[in-house]
């Protein structure tokens, strides 16, 4: 057990020597291919700023750890992190050279060296991921774990680890009080009295348990085994499986709480982040474009129909308030605004109307929402009252896409629930993205969601009517 456990942090070790091998090189790289442009400044005490990077990559560690090496941890998981790490190293970089004023390095040097090592670094890390997944298919880095208890979700804990050996788990197999599984199950070990005898003998690296509420001594009794031999443990809800997602482990004081969603933007700083964003992103939009939009698209609309420029409309907002969403009008004015979604060929449509929804050019006006703090750039698109009320009592999950602002443009829109829902199992689709959007929202999803969404106004799309 111990020589793979070491085996464990030696990985790790690896890893973190690897970063800095990597971020050192594109320093010298960035900094010897300017050929003096922008780094003369710094080139008699090159040393020190050196010294200070690698400073700076061990203390943004604190903010971002390793986690490279450990079972779990998706692609896109470790691209964020490696982004993330990069910002906050650069940031911790700049801010240090400023203030212990080591070496004059110019911004410009600062910015290619930041992009350059966001690029190379993340594809490192993910090189790096896969390298150590394809190891664990070969039958190296393995966890020596056994499942107490064989029921339902044991089995199906079993099944997850098994068909993915990339997780790095070698499964003994199971305890269980059921000895009828003896017959049936070819992998099992005894009864749960029997745990501590077989770990011990057979250096285990991992329990897991997977047995009932009703069996509190039991489970107890592992716990206080594991923790005294130094063996992790860990405990498989009963009532996960009614669930059908992840639970997020809150603790107050000493007790633990568990709640059905991870939800990112619940903390302050994600929340002042992404509301940073927000005013800085609709406020360069609404100086810059807008201005020279609205006038050009208001001629449009004037020429196209009778009727006002900007179109408001009362729709569900943050916490189910609601709020005057405003779009350039793309139909004439009639009495069914808002009621009825648009479909294609709606004969309400302008011509117009019809070019502003194709590039999604009706949306611009939303930025002035979004300045106002009812929107977002980026989160569930914003519905009617009436589809409100009217979704809500069909489909469970329909309110939690209002846990969060609505946005401008959206994950479902960039993946192919824009426009109109002709059936309920589309509205479907676009509430579960909604959702997994709100569990899984990063600063790098919302610059994602942003890039597709441009691309796709020049593109166009075919459900955009």
């Amino acid at each position: 057990m111990e020589l793979n456990k070491k085996h464990g942090y030696l990985i790790q070790w690896l890893i973190g020597v690897g970063d800095l091998v990597v971020l050192n090189l594109l320093f010298f790289i960035v900094y010897y291919g300017l050929n003096n442009l922008y780094t003369s400044a710094i080139a008699g005490s090159l040393r020190e700023v050196v010294l200070l990077l690698n400073f700076c990559y061990f203390f943004s560690l604190y903010f971002v750890p390793l986690q490279l090496h450990m079972s779990i941890v998706f692609i896109d998981k470790i691209v964020q992190r490696a982004f993330l790490l990069v910002t906050i190293m650069t940031f911790l970089f700049a801010t240090c050279l400023i203030f212990l004023n080591v070496g004059d390095v110019l911004a410009t040097f600062l910015l290619i060296y930041y992009v350059v090592t966001i690029v190379i670094f993340s594809l490192w890390r993910v090189i790096v991921r896969v390298t150590l997944k394809m190891y664990r298919r070969k039958g190296y880095n393995f966890k020596k774990i056994v499942i107490v208890g064989a029921g339902k979700n044991g089995m199906e804990l079993y099944k997850v680890m098994k068909d993915d050996l990339s997780y790095g788990f070698n499964i003994l197999g199971f305890f269980d009080d059921n000895l009828s599984l003896k017959s049936v199950l070819p992998n099992y070990l005894g009864m749960t009295n029997e745990v501590e005898s077989f770990v011990l003998a057979n250096d285990v690296d991992e329990i897991y348990c997977t047995l009932p509420g009703t069996n509190d001594e039991k489970i107890v009794r592992l716990l206080n085994f594991a923790e005294k031999h130094m063996i992790r443990f860990y405990i498989v809800p009963e009532f996960y499986r009614n669930l059908k997602k992840s639970l997020v482990m809150e603790v107050l004081e000493s007790i633990p709480l568990m709640t059905v969603r991870r939800e990112p933007l619940q903390a302050a700083y994600n929340r002042a982040l992404k509301r940073t964003f927000d005013i800085l992103f609709s406020t360069v939009i609404l100086v810059t474009i807008f201005p020279i939009l609205y006038i050009v698209v208001g001629i449009m609309i004037k020429l196209s129909s009778p009727g006002p420029i900007l179109f408001k409309q009362k729709r569900t907002g943050l916490y189910g308030q609601d709020f005057r969403c405003y779009k350039f009008r793309t139909m004439k004015v009639n009495a069914q605004a808002d009621s009825l979604q648009a479909v294609k060929d709606d004969p309400r449509k302008t011509k117009v109307g019809d070019f502003l929804r194709r590039t999604n050019l009706d949306e611009f006006p939303q930025f002035i929402n979004v300045l106002r703090g009812e929107m977002s750039v980026v989160g569930p698109r914003p519905h009617m009252l009436k589809h409100t009320e009217q979704y809500s009592a069909l489909i469970d999950k329909y309110m939690v896409r209002h846990l969060v602002k609505p946005g401008v443009t959206g994950w479902a829109q960039v993946t192919g629930y824009r426009g109109e829902t002709k059936t309920l199992e589309q509205m479907e689709g676009r509430v579960k993205r909604d959702v997994w959007y709100i569990e899984n929202w990063s600063f790098f999803l919302d610059f994602k969601i942003i890039v597709v969404t441009v691309i796709n106004m020049f593109k166009g799309e075919k459900n955009a009517y």
